[in-house]
């Protein structure tokens, strides 16, 4: 991309958090990753599809809030002379691992739940709602937690996933009430496929999000003609071309970009106002710029 901004006078501010978020996060996967394995459990003994439906939804945040934990850690993992961006961008596999994976899981149900709208099966009505309405307490815990642990992205991301989670967990819930007090089982089944499309959504979000980071693509959130005139208007810089904006990992945008100016002797200024602004109105750290005199 050959993007080329000249000194305006447009200038905007998009401020994003900092924080992390990294113990609420931990305490999310914890309470979501044990209950998951409890309701799937309760599912078989019950012979609940919607119970095991909501588990595998709950399953695959769970995996998701570990990949937040995941990249959190390789964060911190020095670069080497031979992956000298360190290992950030394992993420974007393991990313990539778990929407398949979720792609998997809702054909599974999807499959169960046809074959048990043709061959009706008991269900325990009573043990489905009272494992559902603990999932819903579960769900409701980890929420709050989240809710009150920070705005970063990664936790935000997170309480949409609880979220939906709450929803699975009311359609289980929803599943043990019919059937308790109508003997109506194939409910169970409907309302699994309703999970397996929240998972679809889900899993078709987080396959778009990790193709947009490995065809390096400029991040949804960021706007490149923003970032250029942001740029431009910092006294000395006459022009900007050749910026390049993309996403390294969660958290972690890198910017590289030409620096036309007036003179190479406010470069030391200009690169650190550059850094500055970019820092506070982009949360763009990873920056690398090239000063030019143009002739």
């Amino acid at each position: 991309m050959a993007l080329s901004v000249d000194r305006g006078t447009d200038h905007v501010h998009h401020h994003v958090g900092h924080d992390q978020g990294g113990k609420p996060l931990i305490i999310a996967l914890l309470f979501t990753l044990a209950f998951s394995f409890v309701e799937a459990a309760a599912g078989v003994w019950s012979g609940s599809l919607a119970l095991l439906s909501d588990a595998g939804h709950m399953l695959t945040d769970s995996l998701a809030l570990g990949l937040a934990a995941l990249a959190a850690w390789l964060a911190r993992k020095p670069p080497s002379k031979r992956h000298t961006y360190g290992l950030v961008r394992l993420e974007i596999f393991a990313a990539v691992a778990n929407g398949c994976f979720m792609l998997w899981l809702i054909g599974f149900i999807t499959w169960e739940a046809i074959q048990r709208l043709a061959t009706p099966q008991p269900v325990m009505g009573g043990a489905v709602m009272a494992v559902a309405a603990l999932g819903l307490l579960v769900n409701v815990a980890v929420a709050w937690v989240l809710h009150h642990g920070g705005n970063s992205l990664n936790t935000r991301a997170a309480f949409l996933h609880v979220l939906g989670d709450l929803l699975g967990s009311i359609a289980a819930l929803c599943a043990g009430a019919i059937i308790w007090f109508t003997g109506y089982t194939p409910i169970d089944p409907i309302l699994s496929m309703v999970v397996a499309l929240l998972i679809l959504v889900s899993a078709v979000r987080l396959l778009w999000e990790s193709l947009h980071v490995l065809l390096e693509s400029t991040p949804f959130h960021t706007s490149v003609d923003r970032v250029a005139r942001d740029i431009v208007t910092i006294p000395g810089v006459r022009r900007v071309h050749d910026l390049h904006i993309w996403t390294l990992s969660s958290g972690q945008i890198g910017l590289t970009a030409h620096l036309e100016l007036d003179s190479f002797n406010d470069w030391a200024r200009i690169l650190t106002d550059c850094r500055a602004v970019l820092d506070r109105s982009h949360g763009i750290r990873h920056v690398t710029l090239q000063p030019e005199i143009k002739e």
